[in-house]
């Protein structure tokens, strides 16, 4: 099983990050550690860790996407884990995802849930995602599910479906996109165990108004739909759904149909879903695109829509009690 920890400009977490490897249960690997032309001390930080089980690579800087498929390339195990150079895995995530994998030999992709830091702060918040592989589908045509530094993935998928895109009209989110791929062709799934602490640091990337992440996020979403529902992911009103979904408003496109959009995403959520389990998610389908009414009258400039809703309650409920 190979570990791959890609190092860019980390000297206060990237210790703690590779000791909370080195530390597993689980412990026939060996780890990665790719410093992808870090310009501060943290070389001099990696050059403490000797353990046999480490293999360093240093090279100019090229970024995440390449910087993992470089380390992709190199792993030598069946699997491939993923670990963040400022997040923790605890001591049994591996052994659980090892013997995940060794039993589910349909699913090539397991991530965990995670606890959410604030730097070195516990927030009281955890990724708790969905763990069964219909629901992450499902999850998958508006979003990511996954925690990305907590998966393990199959190495015979990722040569199947091939690595992280480079190509920067699709990254980042090199998760999202990479995970999307895998699950068009094999079973995907959270461990419902936390197992990682998922760090937020202050140079996290935004995702608040028009980005290159946001316009990627997008694309992505809208490709997911449109495959799935057997569209185009140039229609316009499938654009529309994964637009309003990610609150971008300059990626509209004319105006949004929502019988339409609801057919698309409705056969969307049937086609990923088994036949036997559609009929569980079909109202809250048809509420994901409903809600999206909400979504639109607040980038034109309503009040948000939980608020208008709060104030009609209220007002409802006064006049319930005859106030």
């Amino acid at each position: 099983m190979s570990v791959v920890l890609p190092v860019y400009n980390c000297p206060r977490y990237v210790g703690q990050a590779i000791e909370c490897i080195l530390n597993q249960t689980f412990a026939d690997f060996e780890l990665i550690v790719i410093d992808d032309g870090s310009t501060d001390e943290t070389p001099s930080v990696l050059k403490r860790y000797t353990d046999p089980r480490i293999r360093h690579i240093s090279q100019a800087n090229r970024g995440l996407a390449g910087t993992l498929n470089r380390g992709i390339e190199r792993s030598r195990g069946r699997y491939v884990a993923r670990q963040d150079q400022d997040d923790v895995s605890f001591p049994e995530r591996l052994a659980k995802q090892v013997a995940f994998l060794d039993a589910h030999p349909g699913c090539a992709l397991v991530g965990t849930w995670a606890e959410i830091w604030r730097d070195d702060e516990k927030t009281h918040r955890v990724h708790a995602h969905p763990s069964d592989s219909a629901r992450l589908k499902f999850e998958l045509l508006l979003n990511n599910p996954f925690v990305h530094s907590s998966v393990m993935i199959r190495k015979a998928a990722l040569d199947r479906v091939g690595g992280y895109s480079t190509d920067r009209s699709r990254q980042p989110p090199e998760d999202y996109e990479l995970w999307s791929r895998i699950a068009r062709s094999y079973e995907v799934a959270n461990i419902p165990e936390i197992l990682h602490v998922y760090r937020e640091v202050g140079t996290s990337m935004s995702r608040v108004g028009p980005s290159p992440f946001l316009d990627h996020l997008v694309t992505i979403c809208a490709e997911n739909i449109a495959l799935a529902a057997r569209e185009s992911p140039e229609n316009p009103q499938v654009v529309n759904i994964a637009a309003l979904t990610h609150a971008a408003a300059h990626r509209l496109q004319g105006e949004p149909d929502f019988d339409e959009m609801r057919h698309i995403f409705l056969a969307a959520a049937r086609n990923v879903m088994p036949r036997q389990l559609y009929a569980s998610i079909e109202g809250e389908a048809r509420g994901k695109v409903d809600a999206l009414r909400y979504r639109l009258f607040e980038l034109r400039g309503g009040a948000p829509w939980r608020r208008v809703l709060a104030t009609v309650l209220r007002k409802a409920r006064r006049i319930a009690l005859g106030d």
